[in-house]
């Protein structure tokens, strides 16, 4: 089949597949590669040492699969409409928009998996493509800007005009030759920073002076434009991180449990970003906003079941609960002393100490007693 006429295929058939956007870049050098090693150097990535330690398979894709000649990126949306009322409600757990539906690895996987049949029945090929959802050493977000899909912002998400930043990206390599997108749309100021996107008109899109971003984040992480400390993320603390949260951002978190979406939620791309149409990416009533007394009640079988076939498993009963535990400080109510309470006498170091802090904060010094009797036991 003719170049031209499998790459539209192939996006017809991504598109097909639930996609919300596709394009293709020719497989090279890795864009973007050399910052990404400096930011590792900087030691911006905290106690994600896997980063590390996959770092030099990311200077280029070939790494992964040699005989790689094109890249076939896409994006699935998950932009959620959550109430207001329910993100300013300081009683409720916030969840990551990405996180309040289905695992989107998996339902990204099976379809690039099926558009991999489908161009191998188009071409012959007997070997498989390699594809990644988050799942191997791959700089995403810069091959996708490379491939035209949008531009790096400020808060270091990539944007697309159209659909905002609450999309997930994932790709497939593939040896066959495909026609390359994002050349006349994605331009840059240097090699390694793209930051802005031009219109089939002419008309750029850019954060140009905008810094809501970096002026909503609580804890800083966005250090600069294009520059975030994962040590400082919410995100980061609330998913990635296995030990203790630092005391002195615990307050900064308020009541976030698992991941942030400030940096996106102001920016002014996402106003009218289309909500997800995807049926398994549709918010579950349980994980929009939950009561923080439901989620601190919560066993580990209970932990399972209720975030079964989600993202938010990631964080396992002990980081979860750690978070609960902050958050239920910062909300201050002494409605939550009997659950931090139990947790403090029950629970693993990891939770108990997160509790004691929680208890510590709540209002009239409602958790004064419980906090000295643990510390009297504990000699």
């Amino acid at each position: 089949m003719h170049s031209k006429n499998l790459t539209r295929g192939v996006k017809h058939k991504a598109l097909e597949l639930g996609f919300d956007l596709v394009a293709v870049a020719a497989v090279g050098a890795s864009p973007d590669y050399q910052r990404y090693v400096r930011w590792l150097e900087a030691d911006r990535a905290g106690d994600m040492g896997y980063l590390l330690r996959h770092a030099s398979l990311k200077a280029d894709p070939r790494n992964l699969l040699p005989d790689a000649r094109s890249m076939v990126v896409v994006a699935l949306n998950y932009a959620q409409a959550v109430d207001p009322a329910l993100r300013a409600d300081p009683s409720r757990g916030q969840i990551a928009a990405y996180a309040l539906g289905d695992d989107y690895h998996k339902i990204m996987r099976k379809a690039l998996i099926q558009l991999d049949a489908w161009i191998r029945a188009q071409t012959g090929r007997t070997s498989h493509g390699r594809v990644f959802v988050d799942s191997a050493p791959i700089l995403e977000r810069s091959w996708a800007s490379r491939a035209g899909l949008g531009f790096i912002g400020k808060n270091t998400c990539l944007i697309h005009p159209r659909l905002g930043s609450y999309f997930f990206l994932g790709g497939l390599l593939i040896p066959e030759p495909l026609q390359p997108d994002g050349a006349p749309h994605i331009q840059a100021s240097s090699a390694s920073s793209m930051i802005w996107w031009r219109f089939d008109d002419g008309a750029r899109a850019t954060c140009g002076r905008c810094t809501r971003c970096l002026d909503v984040c609580p804890t800083n992480a966005l250090v600069s434009a294009h520059e975030l400390d994962a040590r400082l993320c919410i995100s980061y603390l609330t998913i990635e991180l296995r030990g203790e949260i630092p005391p002195e951002l615990r307050p900064k978190i308020g009541n976030w449990v698992f991941g942030c979406d400030l940096c996106q939620d102001v920016c002014p791309w996402n106003r009218q970003a289309p909500p997800a149409t995807h049926p398994r990416l549709q918010p579950h009533p349980d994980r929009l906003a939950p009561p923080l007394l439901d989620l601190l009640a919560l066993s580990p079988e209970d932990f399972a079941r209720r975030f079964r076939g989600s993202a938010v498993k990631r964080a396992k009963w002990e980081g979860f609960m750690r978070n609960v535990c902050v958050a239920a400080g910062n909300w201050g109510e002494p409605a939550a002393l009997e659950a931090l309470t139990y947790h403090l006498h029950h629970s693993p170091a990891l939770v108990a100490t997160h509790a004691a802090w929680a208890l510590a904060r709540l209002k009239g010094d409602a958790g004064r007693a419980a906090l000295e009797k643990w510390m009297s036991e504990r000699g």
